[in-house]
């Protein structure tokens, strides 16, 4: 089994693009990583996406692809109580779109998000059996 990537890069090629990457300067949305695994019945995809909340991720299948977008929070200052004196977590987001190696049955699709690891189970269509009629 494969993931079908978008575009075939060197590795030298790959990491001079994480250096120039938007998303380390907070401009762009980051790259989660992902691990792809398949058995008889469904797919089964790991995202990681450290900090964010189950209501801040949005997943789409359309066709073979499928589609992941998460946002962290910023947590809102209190008027009372302790107030921050210093931050360097900012907002951040996630977005990854990939296609799986064949058109899947995304009608009982799951996701489960537990300790930043988003876990996407879908299901694989059911073959379509060919029916064969005798002629007379």
């Amino acid at each position: 089994m494969f993931l079908v990537p978008f575009a075939r890069r060197a590795a030298l090629s790959r990491s001079l693009d994480h250096f120039f990457d938007p998303a380390f300067f907070g401009a762009a949305p980051s790259i989660p990583a992902l691990d792809l695994s398949e058995d008889d019945k469904a797919y089964t995809v790991r995202l990681d996406v450290p900090g964010v909340a189950k209501e801040d991720v949005q997943v789409a299948i359309e066709g073979r692809r499928v589609s992941v977008q998460a946002t962290t929070r910023r947590s809102e200052d209190k008027t009372d109580g302790p107030r921050a004196v210093y931050r360097e977590r900012q907002v951040r987001s996630f977005s990854r779109s990939f296609l799986l190696p064949a058109e899947p049955s995304s009608a009982d699709a799951s996701a489960k998000l537990e300790n930043g690891v988003l876990t996407l189970v879908v299901p694989k269509a059911v073959p379509r059996t060919v029916s064969r009629i005798a002629v007379n």
